[in-house]
C-alpha cells in the first residue's frame, strides 16, 4: 500500500506538468550539474488521500508549487526558498517543505490563487553551499 501511495503522489505531482504553459514546456532549469524541475497547479486537483498524506490543503483558492532537484543525474538535496508575485506587484513568500518518496525528494509550497492569473515565481535553491536563482512565469487557475 505504501508503494502505491508513493506512486500516486508522484503521478499527481507530475501530471500537471503536461498542462504547463507553452513558454517553457520542459519546466526545468539547468545550472552546471544541477537540474531543477518545477511546476505549479491547483491544489483541488490533488486526490484527497495524497493531500492528507503530504499535509497539503485541497482548495479552489490554493495552488501548489513543486520543485525537484537532480544533481549529477541523481536525486539531490537542497534548501528551497522563494516568493510568488502577481501582476499588480504584490509579492508573497513561499514556505517549502520536503516530501520524500522512493528515494527522491520534492519540495512543495502552497500559495493563494484568487483568479486566473499569470504569476512570477522566484526561487533560491541551495545545493550544499552553491546557490542558484531561478525565476519563471506560469498562468494558474482557481480549481473547480
Amino acid at each position: 500500500m505504501r508503494g502505491f501511495a508513493a506512486f500516486l503522489l508522484s503521478l499527481c505531482l507530475a501530471l500537471p506538468a503536461l498542462a504547463a504553459d507553452a513558454a517553457r514546456p520542459e519546466r526545468q532549469q539547468t545550472f552546471d550539474d544541477v537540474t531543477v524541475h518545477y511546476n505549479a497547479f491547483s491544489s483541488s486537483s490533488l486526490p484527497p488521500a495524497v493531500a492528507a498524506s503530504t499535509g497539503l490543503l485541497r482548495s479552489k483558492e490554493l495552488g501548489v508549487l513543486t520543485v525537484a532537484v537532480r544533481q549529477a543525474d541523481a536525486p539531490g538535496l537542497a534548501t528551497v526558498k522563494g516568493s510568488v508575485k502577481d501582476l499588480t506587484g504584490r509579492s508573497s513568500p513561499l514556505s517549502f517543505k520536503a516530501i520524500s518518496s522512493q528515494g527522491a525528494v520534492s519540495y512543495v509550497a502552497q500559495f493563494k490563487v484568487e483568479q486566473a492569473q499569470l504569476l512570477t515565481f522566484t526561487l533560491d535553491i541551495d545545493t550544499g553551499g552553491v546557490s542558484h536563482t531561478l525565476s519563471f512565469n506560469q498562468e494558474v487557475f482557481p480549481g473547480q
